[in-house]
């Protein structure tokens, strides 16, 4: 695509570049058509293997956001009168067009993010046609039948889920189109019109979906997305005065500045961010599963997964053991190239994430750690240009050094012994953060009473991200505010209207 052929301002229809073409320009999508940005600014996108670029992506300004907010809200009356039945209907169509797109998926994301496309096909490409079939699904089991109601003895309580409005709703890079998917399908479904922010590092997918969308033919409006960073794009979305309700996944500290645009207006607001996650080991559990689930709960996408356990705490009866066993494991990880279906670790996001996750290994060494294993894989030429960072594991660090307290979001976890039920539950409690954990016990018993006394949103007991999608997803403290998943999601994408008829 030619950059002269767009505007300087306003929504113009652009040309989209054939797909497969290499670099590639990408489009905002906004009232059923890929248009162009309105400044000539772009972003280039780098494969985090390769550090090659293969595409760009517009880095759109208020008047962008302005253009979809707009057609977000034009399109939302006809939208929200249309039945559940009818919209669960359109969730289908979109999971059944995007079923077909299945491998295209899972290779954009791969190239996209760096994972593994083994990964990227059982996790991300299957979630995200799952959550469109799964929300139509629970739409119609919801809402088929009579409203849920309340007698008195003189009147009748009906309460009515009414859509919220227009719904700004920010993504992040480590799970592009799985997390886009989880929220644009319970947001239109219920009603709400969308304006789609993905991560401007991993793009992709989401242009896919849009593509998706456009040629099922949903009605223009429903859905819209605008590219760029969060200063040019994200900022003027959230803070926008015809955005009713505003979902984010990502950090804590961006976060916190979405939460101080949405606030000052009342939007309605879901914050799904950090996590520093303890998987807590004790000396009467299985050790070959428990090695083989913690160091998949450490590493998995290169441990870039907010829900990872990053602070791994092994009961003394077995802490020498288990660090054997658990470092061999690690060390049998094939690191290399993500479109090698036997590869099981890929590279981080960009070079300023490796940077920082650097920093945090060199941060453990000053602190007193010791890193039993980890440093830089040796890899073909072709990669030498990419963000690689083999699995580190570092032992002999303070419970409260900030290596063990502060989120690395890479492949990096700390080891830590502990005596008791209660010092485990205390070590695992020791962080600002409380979105995920998993206890790994032989005593099923023993491992709900741990699970209830850590403060963290989701604990799995001798499993992790076993996934039921009825259930609540979120955190407290500095992991969030609200919930989403199943019926939550469908409350929080609502609102519930009581209408009292009185009686004669």
């Amino acid at each position: 695509m030619d950059p002269d052929k767009c505007c300087e301002s306003g929504c113009t229809p652009c040309e989209r570049d054939p797909v497969g073409s290499e670099p590639r320009d990408l489009c905002n999508y906004i009232d059923g058509e890929f248009v162009c940005h309105s400044s000539e600014q772009w972003k280039n996108v780098l494969q985090p293997a390769t550090g090659e670029r293969f595409a760009r992506v517009p880095l759109s300004t208020r008047t962008d956001v302005d253009c979809a907010v707009s057609a977000a809200k034009k399109a939302q009356p006809s939208w929200g009168r249309l039945s559940h039945s009818e919209r669960a209907d359109w969730l289908d169509k979109i999971a059944d067009a995007l079923e077909a797109k299945y491998e295209d998926i899972a290779a954009l994301e791969s190239k996209d993010t760096g994972k593994p496309i083994s990964l990227a096909r059982a996790v991300d490409a299957y979630r995200s046609v799952a959550n469109f079939r799964f929300f139509a699904g629970l739409i119609r089991e919801t809402y088929a039948g009579q409203r849920e109601h309340f007698e008195m003895e003189d009147a009748t309580n009906i309460v009515v889920p009414k859509p919220v409005g227009v719904g700004a709703l920010i993504t992040p890079w480590n799970l592009p189109l799985y997390l886009l998917s989880w929220k644009v399908a319970p947001a239109i479904g219920m009603g709400n019109t969308v304006v789609c922010k993905p991560s401007e590092f991993t793009p992709m997918t989401a242009d896919l979906l849009m593509e998706t969308i456009h040629e099922v033919g949903l009605p223009k409006g429903v859905v819209n997305l605008v590219h760029g960073d969060g200063l040019g794009a994200g900022s003027p979305l959230t803070s926008h005065p015809d955005v009713d309700l505003v979902s984010f996944t990502g950090g804590t500290a961006t976060g916190a500045k979405v939460a101080a645009a949405a606030s000052p207006i009342f939007k309605k607001l879901s914050l799904e961010l950090g996590g520093k996650n303890a998987s807590i080991v004790f000396d009467d559990c299985d050790m070959e599963k428990t090695v083989e689930g913690v160091t998949r709960a450490a590493f998995l996408n290169q441990g870039q997964v907010c829900l990872c356990g990053s602070r791994i705490l092994v009961q003394s009866g077995i802490y020498d053991d288990f660090v054997d066993s658990f470092v061999n494991s690690v060390e049998s990880m094939k690191i290399g190239d993500p479109s090698d279906e036997s590869t099981q670790l890929g590279a981080l996001i960009s070079a300023e994430h490796l940077s920082k996750v650097e920093s945090y290994v060199e941060l453990a060494k000053q602190e007193g750690g010791e890193i039993l294993t980890g440093g830089y894989p040796c890899l073909p030429k072709d990669f030498e240009h990419g963000n690689w960072l083999a699995p580190t594991v570092i032992s002999g660090l303070s419970v409260d050094a900030r290596c063990a307290t502060e989120e690395i979001f890479g492949p990096v976890v700390t080891i830590h012994r502990f005596e008791s039920e209660d010092e485990a539950i205390t070590i695992a409690n020791n962080t600002r953060y409380g979105l995920a954990g998993s206890v790994w016990t032989s005593d099923l018993e023993k491992g709900q009473r741990v699970a209830e006394d850590i403060d963290t949103g989701m604990v799995w007991v001798n499993t992790w991200l076993h996934r039921d999608l009825r259930t609540p997803f979120g955190g407290v403290k500095d992991s969030g505010v609200g919930r989403e998943g199943g019926r939550w999601s469908l409350g929080f994408f609502s609102e519930p209207m009581n209408i009292c008829l009185k009686h004669d």
